[in-house]
This record gives C-alpha cells, structure tokens and sequence, in this order.
C-alpha cells in the first residue's frame, strides 16, 4: 500500500473481473476516425498488459471528450485499435458502456482478455455538467446507473487515470465505496513523481509557468510559493501578460483586448497582491515579442509599442531563463512561454524547452501544451517525466486532496 491507497500487488487476478477506469482522452479527427495523439494510451499500457498477463479479465472504462470539450466527444473505438497495436495482442470493443450489450460481453470474458467499453460519457451521469450541476457524493455516484449495472460483474476495482483525478464522476468515485480497489501503475508512477516535487524538492526549485490557462497557473503559483515549494518562477505566455499590466507595464492594446474578451481581466488586481507578495521570487519577462507585418520583431518592457499583441518572451528573457534552469535541481513546467505552434513565435518556447532538456534537474512536464510542445521538439526522451495529468496535477500541486484519491483510500478498506 502507498499513500493509504493499495496497488496491483495486493491483488490476486488470475481468472477475475477487473473494472479498470484509464485516461486515454485524446485529440481525435473524427473524419479519418482517428487520433491525433496516442501520449496518454501509451501511459496506460503497463497496467493493461500486466493485468492481461496475471490472468485478470480485464474490462477498460474511458471517456473521450465531454459534454462541454464536443469538438473531442466521441466513440472510443479508435482507442481499442491503438491499444491493441500497442500491446501486441487483441482488444475487443464495444459500442455499449453498460446496457445489456455490453454486460454480456463483460460475462464473456476469458482470462487474460481485453474489452474496451464506449465513451463512458455517453452515460448522463458522467457528464461534466452532471457533475457540476449535482455534486454527488461518493456515497450518491455508488447508486448511479453506471456502478449498479456494471459493479456486481467485478471482482476489483483499479483506477489508472490519473489525469482524471480531480474530476468526481461515477467511474472515478463510485466503484471505490462497493468493490476492493486500487490504483494502477500509471496512477502510482505519476502519484510518486508529482509528490516528489510537493514533499521534497532539490533545491532550486523552479516552477515555468505559462500559456493561457490563467486560473490554473495563478492557483498552482500561489500555492508553490505560499508553501515554500518553489524558489523561483518564471513566467510567460497569458500569465506573464497579465502580471506584467498588473505592474502598471505596457503590453499592447491588442494583449489587453485578449485578456478583456477573454472575461481574464479580474486576474489583473489578483495577480498584482501575489506579484507585490512574492516579487523576489517571480521572473517576469524583461523583453517580449510581437508580429508585425508577418515578422517577429521584439522590444523591452517599457517599450513596447502600444498596439501590439505580445505573442512570445524575447531573446533577453530566453537567455536569464536559460541561466536559472541550468542552475536549478528540480524544475516543474505548465504552459509553454508563446505561441509555439507557429514558427515565428516560437522561439521562446523551443528555446526554454532546450534547455530543460540540457538540464541536470529533475524535470517534471504537465499539461496537455506543455506535452505537446515536448513532443514537437522531440525531447520526451529527455525530461525526467512526462505527466499525463494537466487539471489533476494543477490541483494536486495546490495541495488539494483530489476526489480519486480520496475515494481510493476508502475503496482499499474494502
């Protein structure tokens, strides 16, 4: 047991039942019925494949985009064929999460078989608007639909979604208060990797916070900073904007506009009690960039020209940024520093991205940008670890005790 929470190893499976809920929500294009990534089917193989080897029937639960993300709301059949490809072996599917189709088949399971079930978000009660509407207890998701139908056909109960941790939805919470539970390998890894940064970290310890998801980067930097977590922070992207107007700085009618339209602008008065709190402790971009008539073109804070719209850190900012990772033991990135899926604005991302891998620190990457930004650059290989969480490690981060967690701690007394 580690965290209060059992793990596989406490599990005889030969010849039983397995309800096993995984993150493989991926980017999808639904014209090819394919993925765009396959990251995080890749993170949950191990537990997959060593469930599938000990003997266990292994049934797969999923969701794939949600009510509100519908751009991604879809069927997880293209998942069951990466998976399979993956793990070398068959893994069956079907277009059923828990109806009468989808009972039987779990009935039909032979040791060491695979099913992947539908979207579980095809379910009412998994919705995320479900979910923020109701605010079922643990107790509450156990009665749903969903663990009714499926529970009583399991033997045990493993959750290997990490990355789904801070949601609080019935094949997250519900299967813990009625089954014997624990987390799988992926869960643990990630568990282990994350509370290293929180618990103790090498000194110095940095924290790159960037991109646009301001409510994240701001709760992730109050708490690192609040709890001695962190030794620095370096800023960029939206985050890095909008502490730099909260210094009363120019950033361009054009970022201003953004952070109005964006419904960010409260952020502004926020960030600027954190900035004058931990001023000493927060990096703030000391040049930046814009595009102007299709060419990148970067000024000084202090300089900058009234209608631009800030797109990326600048040669400056990249090279003082440089100089404290190299210095740094442990290093934990969100959000990358511009806009790096365009070439000319880019730099500061590639730039701070190179030189966490040239790095001796333990870095640790979260984030859906943040990982996609490591992939374009090719240097997965050459981070410490690569989090497939980005919501849950936020809020593990913040030291929030994240819903799963919880609900697996009470599913290891069972």
């Amino acid at each position: 047991m580690r965290f209060g929470i059992k793990t596989l190893d406490e599990f005889e499976l030969e010849g039983k039942t397995v309800l096993c809920r995984v993150d493989i929500n991926q980017p999808v294009d639904k014209a090819m019925n394919t993925l765009k990534s396959i990251n995080r089917i890749k993170g949950c193989v191990p537990t997959v494949r060593e469930m599938a080897d000990r003997g266990a029937k292994v049934v797969l639960m999923a969701h794939q985009g949600s009510d509100i993300e519908y751009k991604n709301f879809y069927t997880t059949q293209p998942h069951a064929k990466v998976l399979a490809e993956l793990l070398g072996r068959p893994v069956r599917f079907i277009d059923d999460v828990c109806g009468p189709a989808a009972r039987e088949a779990i009935r039909d399971l032979k040791a060491g078989e695979i099913l992947l079930l539908d979207n579980v978000r095809f379910v009412a009660e998994e919705q995320t608007l479900f979910e923020m509407k109701l605010n079922l207890s643990h107790e509450e998701q156990a009665e749903t639909l969903l663990v009714r139908k499926l529970a009583p056909l399991g033997d045990f109960y493993v959750c290997d979604a990490f990355a789904a941790a801070h949601r609080d939805q019935p094949s997250l919470c519900g299967f813990e208060q009625v089954m014997p539970s624990a987390m799988g390998r992926l869960f643990e890894k990630e568990y282990c990797a994350v509370s290293r940064v929180m618990e103790s970290p090498e000194r110095p310890c940095v924290f790159v916070l960037g991109g646009a998801k301001i409510s994240d980067a701001f709760l992730m930097m109050e708490t690192a900073l609040s709890r001695g977590i962190s030794d620095k922070i370096l800023t960029g992207g939206l985050v890095a904007n909008i502490l730099l107007a909260s210094a009363g700085k120019e950033i361009g009618k054009g970022s201003m506009d953004f952070i109005q339209k964006s419904n960010y602008g409260e952020w502004i008065d926020r960030a600027k009690t954190i900035y004058e709190k931990y001023q000493d402790k927060i990096a703030l971009p000391c040049d930046l960039a814009y595009v102007e008539y299709k060419e990148r073109k970067e000024a000084d804070v202090g300089r900058i020209p009234s209608h631009a719209t800030l797109v990326d850190i600048g040669q400056k900012t990249c090279e003082e940024y440089q100089k404290i990772i190299l210095e740094a033991k442990t290093v934990c990135v969100n959000g990358p520093m511009g806009i790096f899926e365009e070439e000319l604005t880019q730099y500061g991302t590639k730039t701070v991205w190179k030189a966490l891998a040239k790095s001796e620190a333990y870095t640790l990457i979260g984030g859906g940008d943040s990982v996609t930004a490591t992939e374009k650059y090719e240097l997965m290989d050459q981070m410490s670890y690569i989090c497939t969480a980005g919501g849950a490690l936020i809020r593990f981060l913040s030291g929030e005790e994240l819903p799963v967690v919880r609900a697996l701690r009470h599913g290891a007394g069972i």
